[in-house]
């Protein structure tokens, strides 16, 4: 299989840290590409028409694109196709799938944010628009905190990975904004999920 990926890329984070808890990095080929909205460089236009990374060839079938599809493959063909059990059968699945939408929408907003700064002109930014991103991440943390916690204390899932990969980004690109003020138990979730082997070795650079 080959990834396309960039390493500062929160969603190409949460593959290859489902890959290394997983065991099967040394089954993937790692090629860099990626691009922007309004360039897409060396985007893998044709495995994804999207212009988007991560994407994921096979040799079984077309590329699958978009992190949550890569991730739930990837769990599905782990442990010679018995399944790693990151997407849990019974009833938490559920559970798993809300908590990890709710931590790419936290990636979807904070990112966003992050294109109004690089990408617009300075003289066309909006700041309420930015701000409005920002009122998304800070509603998300809050029902992190307040819903939660006990499903992120819980068995490893492909929600807390969803999770620990976007407060990284938080940490990455909007550390300036202070995600852990009045969120102590989310905090310290974050500080021992970080110290994960997988997560120390996809540490955006």
């Amino acid at each position: 299989m080959r990834l396309f990926f960039s390493p500062t890329s929160p969603y190409v984070r949460k593959v290859m840290v489902l890959l290394h808890e997983t065991g099967q990095l040394d089954e993937v080929e790692l090629v860099t590409g990626s691009g922007s909205p309004v360039d897409p460089g060396a985007a893998p236009l044709e495995a994804n028409p999207l212009g988007k990374v991560p994407a994921l060839e096979r040799g079984d079938g077309p590329a699958i694109y978009d992190s949550r599809v890569i991730c739930q493959f990837l769990d599905a063909r782990a442990k010679a196709g018995a399944g790693a059990g990151l997407y849990p059968t019974d009833g938490r699945r559920w559970d798993t799938l809300v908590v990890e939408a709710t931590g790419d929408g936290i990636l979807d907003a904070a990112l966003l944010m992050v294109y109004e700064g690089r990408l617009r002109p300075e003289e066309m930014r909006f700041a309420p628009w930015v701000e409005g991103q920002w009122a998304k991440v800070d509603r998300s943390l809050d029902a992190l905190e307040q819903r939660w916690m006990a499903h992120l204390d819980g068995p490893l899932d492909a929600g807390q990975i969803a999770v620990a990969c976007a407060l990284g980004y938080l940490d990455f690109r909007h550390d300036a904004r202070g995600w852990r003020t009045g969120r102590p138990a989310l905090a310290e979730w974050y500080a021992r999920f970080a110290a994960r082997p997988s997560m120390m070795a996809t540490m955006p650079v």
